[in-house]
């Protein structure tokens, strides 16, 4: 999985941080069990790790000095928020396939 800047700056910063990757890993396994599919998880993820960043943004060093160079123009988290949610989150059985019909 390829990640832009931002995102690999976000997972190195959980790595770092064990509290700050336990609260993301519970979210991440209750945004999965309630989303639909995978991609509604990955999509609600994907806003909230960009509200994450931009939170960070005004405290944590190594996240003002990428602001104060790159900006804060919103930024895609969502190859992050589906390597997270493929990391922290057992996949769903797939469904039997319904009986060919003859």
């Amino acid at each position: 999985m390829s990640l832009n800047r931002s995102e690999q700056r976000v997972f190195d910063y959980l790595q770092g941080h064990a509290e700050e990757r336990h609260y993301w890993l519970g979210k991440v396994q209750t945004i999965a069990a309630a989303a639909e599919d995978p991609h509604a998880a990955a999509i609600r993820l994907d806003a909230d790790l960009w509200r994450y960043y931009e939170e960070r943004s005004a405290v944590v060093p190594v996240f003002k000095e990428a602001a104060r160079h790159e900006g804060l123009k919103r930024i895609s988290m969502k190859n992050l928020a589906e390597h997270l949610l493929r990391l922290w989150v057992a996949p769903r059985p797939k469904k039997p396939a319904a009986p060919a019909s003859r």
